[in-house]
């Protein structure tokens, strides 16, 4: 089955940028409650996924006096531990099961490579609870 079915499409995702200073991006993690969210280029194209472990380590490695401090740091200065890799639009669902097992979630790109949403790992359970026979 095509992955496409069961797509979370971009617009109803937050995701990030990579222009974004660490306080906002601070903010949008506390607003929506991820635990680990989608980080674009300008263009739209995927670039990794930050995770609140992420964010906690550097805050720890990196600690700032003032929030303006936050403000001047960009999303790209904090490492991240690891990307959630992403997948083509053409792939069929049982390609992507192996990649789910490690991430909460599955970026999805197109043709040229932007990124155009997510399949959770509770849909791909799903999937596959349905489809045991």
């Amino acid at each position: 089955m095509n992955v496409l079915y069961f797509l979370t499409p971009k617009s109803q995702i937050k995701c990030v940028t990579t222009n974004m200073s660490l306080r906002q991006v601070l903010e949008v993690v506390e607003h929506y409650r991820y635990t680990v969210i989608p980080l674009l280029d300008e263009n739209g194209f995927y670039v990794g996924a930050i995770s609140e472990g992420d964010l906690l380590f550097y805050l720890k490695e990196h600690p700032f006096k003032t929030l303006d401090e936050l403000n001047k740091t960009n999303i790209l200065e904090v490492k991240r531990n690891r990307d959630y890799l992403p997948v083509k639009a053409s792939v069929q669902m049982d390609e992507i099961i192996l990649t789910a097992t490690n991430q909460n979630f599955v970026p999805i790109l197109d043709d040229r490579k932007h990124f155009i949403g997510i399949i959770t790992r509770k849909k791909i359970i799903n999937y596959l609870y349905l489809n045991k026979n």
